[in-house]
């Protein structure tokens, strides 16, 4: 790498559009439509304040938390990008020794196929993300496989009953080689809240996430269904433009879970800060991808560690100067009115 070594998320993007092919680049960081909902995600964070308290013995604060009885070392969570390989020979393995060394999770895309038991003896704390094909033994068997190899959640993504429209790719000639109809895993485009009880058959004892919730209503519907956990997610700008940010949407979802089940958060962190306000929200933790993949493609193994660790010291500080000795310190009391 010519120059300096990236410190902050958008210098690391740019080293990454340096090394990366246009077309790949372009997959990672794009989004649907007019790229409006991916905007919001980063300008929702943007317009938060924080009122921060004084004189509460804060100065080296305890970042460590606890998601479904697994603890992590700070309230970050690699979440699920497709085709890492695409970004680093290494891919997905290498994105599992970092979150491991730096002690968080990784939720894996479903969409490795061949490699699910060789991530998991890459990394340590590893969630499976799964997408419903619309064949139901195909889908059965790799749950099957990644509860065998240790994963220790499953991540239900539900937003994509039809792929957004990503102009990026189509300029590119970027096609997904899983997911669209005709391909031997074509997302299942007709899912349903009954189609949870059938999850859970599959992996008993697992706990189960279900990740694309926006709407209070739909995180009312997933807890009476049996989820374990929700992630309030628009897929990262990339499904429904103009969909709502997920930190606006996140206090409706927090309120209506009351407390029943932890709430994750992803899209538009991209400062330790961000942590702190999503958590201030209501948020258990947040999900990051695109800064994995920048770290990813510029370094590696050590590049992930480092975006990871840009988080953890940003919100580390952010927790101090806020007056929070630990996590249970943060609450909606330190936003500005």
């Amino acid at each position: 790498m010519n120059g300096p070594r990236p410190v902050t998320l958008d210098e690391w993007e740019a080293a990454a559009r340096n090394v990366l092919p246009p077309g790949i680049f372009d997959y990672v960081a794009g989004g649907s439509g007019a790229e409006q909902t991916l905007a919001d995600n980063e300008a929702a964070f943007a317009r938060s304040r924080i009122w921060p308290r004084v004189l509460r013995r804060s100065g080296s604060p305890e970042p460590r938390t606890e998601i479904l009885d697994t603890p992590l070392s700070f309230p970050v969570v690699v979440g699920p990008w497709a085709f890492q390989q695409e970004v680093h020979p290494d891919g997905e393995q290498a994105t599992a020794r970092a979150t491991a060394a730096v002690g968080t999770a990784m939720c894996v895309s479903s969409t490795v196929l061949g490699q699910v038991e060789d991530i998991a003896a890459a990394g340590d704390i590893l969630w499976w993300q799964l997408y419903l094909w619309r064949d139901r033994d195909a889908t059965a068997a790799l749950l099957r496989r990644a509860h065998a190899a240790g994963y220790r959640a499953v991540v239900w993504t539900v937003d994509v009953p039809a792929l957004g429209l990503r102009h990026r790719d189509t300029r590119n000639g970027f096609q997904l080689p899983v997911g669209p109809a005709g391909t031997p895993q074509e997302f299942d485009p007709n899912i349903s809240w009954d189609d949870l009880a059938w999850i859970r058959e599959q992996v008993p004892g697992v706990p189960i996430l279900v990740k694309g919730v926006l709407r209070p209503d739909d995180a009312q519907a997933a807890i009476e269904h049996g989820a374990d956990g929700i992630v309030v997610s628009n897929h990262g700008g990339r499904q429904l433009d103009r969909a709502a940010a997920t930190l606006d949407a996140l206090p409706g979802v927090v309120a209506a879970v009351d407390g029943r089940v932890p709430v994750l958060l992803d899209g538009g962190v991209r400062h330790g800060v961000d942590v702190l306000i999503a958590m201030a929200l209501g948020a258990a933790a947040v999900m990051v991808a695109r800064p994995a993949a920048w770290g990813l493609a510029v370094e590696g193994e050590a590049g992930v560690e480092a975006v990871l660790g840009f988080l953890r010291d940003g919100f580390v500080n952010a927790m101090a100067n806020a007056g929070c000795r630990t996590v249970a310190d943060i609450d909606a009391g330190l936003l500005q009115p």
